[in-house]
């Protein structure tokens, strides 16, 4: 169900954050032409707004739809869906915290969801998050060896999920990541820092053996960070005005 042609209150205000989102993802390299972001509804904790099935940076209000926790329509308007909105239905089912998630194939986290050796670090106070436990979901293990790496089911969405707990971030092998937040500007503050951190972590190892930021440093760290978003925020849309995006 779309729902632009609604009169302007909460959950069209939820829509237009999720429009810039979308763009801000895509503007900051976190997204391309796949990827996606949702937002739980505001007034219907059992649903979802996320976009129909588009590219991220040509998302506008108009393209969100409403899905239940199982990743159907509430209203079936025709317009094809992302394949693996599964991921959100599941997670947002699993924990009634997640307010916010994104999925991404995050060019420098993806090394980090097939590497044998380097385990995701944080190495930079901005990503602090990163301390936490990190999970690696494998596919393999609820799909066999010859899936296609989506999570284009509802019980590979619950496995998924299962997988992430309740950890920020589930890394996918092979594919990508899921982060979730407690909004849409903390889960993505959480994308961009997450790539940005791996980035970081990737060329500090380039020079040699690392000092990662203690679990103590971290915890205060994000602390700290989660007091800034909207400064963040802000310039990320401001960075869309100036870009025309």
């Amino acid at each position: 169900m779309s729902i632009s042609s609604q009169p302007k209150d909460i959950v069209s205000e939820y829509c237009d954050e999720l429009s810039i989102a979308n763009h801000i993802l895509y503007v900051q390299g976190v997204l391309d032409a796949f990827g996606h972001v949702s937002v739980r509804h505001p007034e219907r904790p059992d649903h979802f707004l996320i976009s129909r099935n588009r590219a991220p940076a040509l998302v506008t209000p108009d393209d969100i739809q409403v899905l239940d926790l199982v990743g159907s329509p509430v209203e079936d308007t025709g317009v094809s869906l992302y394949l693996e909105r599964y991921i959100h239905a599941a997670i947002y089912a699993a924990d009634p915290e997640v307010m916010s998630v994104v999925h991404n194939h995050s060019p420098a986290v993806v090394p980090f969801t097939v590497s044998k050796n380097a385990k995701l670090q944080p190495v930079c106070h901005m990503s602090g998050f990163l301390s936490k436990h990190i999970p690696n979901f494998e596919i393999r293990e609820f799909a066999g060896n010859g899936s296609n790496l989506l999570i284009d089911s509802l019980s590979l969405g619950v496995a998924l999920a299962n997988c992430k707990g309740k950890s920020p971030l589930v890394l996918m092998r092979g594919h990508g990541v899921t982060i979730t937040g407690s909004s849409i500007p903390e889960a993505v503050f959480r994308s961009i820092y997450t790539e940005k951190g791996a980035r970081l972590q990737m060329e500090a190892e380039r020079l040699g053996e690392c000092e990662y930021l203690t679990p103590e440093e971290a915890a205060t760290a994000d602390k700290t960070a989660q007091g800034q978003i909207k400064r963040a925020w802000d310039l990320w849309c401001w960075e869309l005005k100036r870009q025309k995006v």
